[in-house]
């Protein structure tokens, strides 16, 4: 057996109220490249379904940037690292440097990619410019008192650069090697949040908080001309020049986007999210508008981490890229193979469908979980899911929509399982029952605290906090009975699965190693699947019941056979931050996961037969 990457359905970008999300794309325009969580996703602009992730950053990561020759990217985190790496295959950091003390906002190459200045929050100094290749220092950034928030160095000689920063002021700079030249204060009355040089180097660009677009002489430094005064109704986060340098795009609070032609000083379009009401998750926090391509797309991103595809003459988005940016905690699947959906929910309670041909995921419309999802289950026309908002939510197996039930549990969700039409939600005080998306009983556990919860037919199987698996029956008026117990772990029992035929129990715990039962006589079939070196979260079997796959807190996905016991296929690394669901594609040999990236993996399986 071998398992292979096949594809990676990157996580959105990282967004924060109140700061700019700095987007870039690669010279072609092919490519957009952006921070999230600990990694760096460079995704496809016309296929977002194919992806690279770059995962060697250690703490959570802020800004990526594309060189202008565009086999590099520099990227940086909240730690002060930046990184230097190849940008064909998302590996080979060719330099790593610590810059300051501090958060990293932005990064400027310079026209040569042999350059970069990195800017942030550090306590000695707010940026420093050095080598890309050896990391030597080619200039001091110096001249402001607060936090930078953005950078942008001249493409042509002389080389000139501009910073923008929380103290309301631009500062100017002369290179190489980079030195400070002047300092614009009084201009913007509030955090400059955006600055950026033209491709043709003729001019320079400021916006902020104050809503104020700047214009300069981009050899000089001297302020030329105020456009758009009073436009923009909120801060303005994030500005990208045409490769033209006659049209520039804007971001802001305000839910809008605009295009601004300099010459006649006015906006020439305008893009409004939010049909109008107030949306704090509209809010468009970050623009890019892609070199090297001949639709004139922009592509905005909104505080949600949605994705707009924007074009000129067109009020609506061409194409909207939707998905997670906080831990995926939970997945599911319904439907088969290639028509397969599946649906994953995250720690911020945000759920979206997956189309699994496609590659395109969709936020679920309604209203969703206020915190943390923990479970999924799906019947051929519902799809349930738990939360640490202690409700049971209801979606349409179409993935578009939640429905509007909404069930209150008794306690805190530990997991959920379904079979014949039953849904039961295991949680810290014991087994809620639902049918027909209606409450229709209890069973209180006072002797022991579920961890996790597995379904077939007539049998519900329940792991303690201890590393006992209690067996239960229920009967046609939806009463558990106990029936036995399964104590061959030594540590808590964390994860639980039927195969499809219901014959066999695979039971994972809090150390690693997964056992599995028969369930006709409860005897152990094996007991050899410890790979693991950390808690098994998750587990999944294919649909003929001969082999599994396991996810766990180790970071690694692991595929066993139940024929060969012994013989095992490991996933090393498969999500930063650790695995929290898998799940086979029914009939096409993949396997689907999940975990701390927030990405959504699916690896090819080999050698099954």
């Amino acid at each position: 057996m071998s398992i292979v990457i096949d594809k990676i359905l990157a996580a959105a970008p990282n967004t924060e109220r109140g700061r700019p999300t700095q987007l870039s794309t690669d010279p072609k325009g092919e490519r957009i490249a952006y921070a999230s969580g600990k990694s760096i996703f460079l995704r496809s602009l016309d296929n977002p379904s194919l992806s690279k992730q770059y995962t060697t950053h250690t703490t959570q990561t802020t800004v990526a940037r594309f060189s202008p020759s565009g086999f590099y990217v520099a990227s940086g985190d909240v730690s002060g690292a930046v990184k230097v790496w190849d940008a064909v295959e998302g590996v080979n950091t060719k330099g790593e440097y610590h810059i300051i003390s501090g958060r990293i906002n932005d990064i400027a190459w310079d026209g040569d990619s042999q350059r970069i200045i990195a800017v942030g929050d550090g306590r000695e100094r707010f940026g420093h410019c050095i080598t890309a290749d050896s990391g030597n220092s080619v200039g001091e950034i110096s001249g402001h008192s607060s936090i930078i928030n953005s950078v942008s160095i001249r493409q042509q000689r002389p080389l000139r650069a501009a910073t923008g920063a929380d103290d309301s002021s631009l500062v100017f700079l002369h290179g190489a090697p980079f030195k400070f030249s002047t300092k614009l204060g009084g201009l913007h009355k509030g955090y400059v949040y955006g600055v950026g040089f033209s491709p043709d180097g003729n001019q320079l660009v400021s916006v902020g908080a104050d809503r104020r677009i700047q214009l300069y002489d981009s050899k000089t430094g001297e302020p030329t001309h105020q456009i758009g005064e009073g436009e923009h109704k909120g801060s303005i986060f994030g500005v990208s020049w045409a490769k033209d340098s006659k049209r520039f795009v804007t971001a802001s609070a305000d839910q809008t986007v605009k295009l601004w032609d300099v010459e006649a000083g006015r906006a020439v379009q305008t893009w409004r999210f939010g049909e109008g009401t107030v949306s704090i998750p509209d809010h468009q926090v970050g623009v890019v508008w892609p070199a090297g391509r001949s639709d004139g797309m922009v592509v905005s991103l909104n505080l949600a981490g949605d994705l707009n595809y924007l074009t000129e003459g067109s009020q609506k988005p061409a194409k909207i890229v939707q998905g997670h940016n906080k831990s995926i905690t939970a997945l599911g699947s319904s439907g088969l193979g290639n028509s397969q959906t599946f649906w994953t929910g995250s720690f911020d309670g945000r759920v979206c469908s997956w189309d699994v041909s496609s590659g395109v995921g969709f936020t679920i419309e309604g209203e969703p979980h206020s915190n943390r999802v923990t479970a999924f289950q799906t019947t051929p026309d519902r799809a349930y899911s738990v939360g640490w908002d202690d409700t049971l939510r209801v979606a349409d197996a179409s993935g578009k929509t939640f429905l509007g039930e909404t069930s209150k549990l008794s306690a805190q969700p530990k997991g959920l399982a379904s079979a014949e039409g039953r849904i039961f939600a295991a949680t810290v005080s014991g087994i809620d029952i639902f049918t027909k998306d209606k409450h229709v009983g209890t069973l209180p556990i006072k002797d022991f605290t579920p961890t996790s919860i597995a379904a077939s037919g007539s049998l519900v199987v329940v792991g303690d906090d201890a590393h006992t698996v209690h067996v239960y029956t229920v009967d046609s008026s939806h009463k558990l009975s106990p029936q036995e117990k399964l104590d061959k772990s030594t540590t808590q029992i964390t994860a639980l699965a039927f195969s499809p035929n219901g014959s066999l129990l695979a039971v994972g715990n809090s150390s690693g190693k997964i056992v599995v039962y028969d369930t006709n006589s409860w005897d152990v079939k094996t007991d050899r699947w410890s790979a693991h070196t950390a808690r098994v979260t998750c587990i999944a079997w294919n649909a003929e019941g001969t082999h599994a796959v396991s996810g766990g807190l180790d970071t690694n996905i692991f595929v066993w056979s139940m024929e060969a016991p012994g013989k095992r296929v490991k996933a090393p690394n498969a999500h930063k931050d650790g695995v929290n669901g898998v799940s086979w594609i029914d009939g096409v040999k993949k396997v689907a996961s999940t975990g701390g990236d927030a990405s959504l993996k699916i690896w090819g399986v080999s050698g099954l037969e």
